[in-house]
């Protein structure tokens, strides 16, 4: 009986500590694609580059079409995108509306590959990784 009550008693205290820890694991990832970056020659970083980049348009080679980021993830980070092929509901990119944006670095690499192809027809540099991830976290 007594182990059951030290059992029940420190659960408050097990959820407690795991919920102060989980900002830190959200910063984890963001910090350590930046430190990365830095690490392959990248940087300083500059959240204005990386705006730029989120406006700037490239044009398709294959199809001719025009591409920006904010062809799929609207102008408004702070708003929900849609897919251009699929239609699909994208969340929002700014971490002040979405706290999931910039939190799992295996997510961050993943969507750098398929986006950077897709926009730029070429994978991003580290330095522009650096630069918009840092606009993306202004947000």
């Amino acid at each position: 009986m007594h182990k059951i009550r030290q059992i029940i008693l420190a659960v408050p205290a097990l959820v407690v500590a795991l919920f102060l820890m989980a900002p830190m694991a959200h910063a984890g990832a963001y910090e350590d694609m930046l430190a990365a970056y830095e690490a392959q020659g990248a940087g300083p970083f500059d959240a204005a580059r990386g705006e730029a980049m989120w406006t700037e348009v490239h044009v398709d080679a294959a199809t001719g079409q025009e591409r920006k980021c904010s062809t799929c993830h609207t102008a408004d980070l702070s708003a929900k995108g849609k897919h251009k092929k699929t239609g699909k509901v994208i969340e929002p990119l700014a971490p002040s509306v979405n706290p999931d944006r910039l939190t799992e670095t295996k997510k961050i690499k993943k969507w750098f590959k398929r986006n950077c192809k897709w926009t730029l027809g070429r994978l991003c540099t580290p330095q522009e990784k650096g630069d918009f991830l840092l606009f993306i976290k202004s947000k």
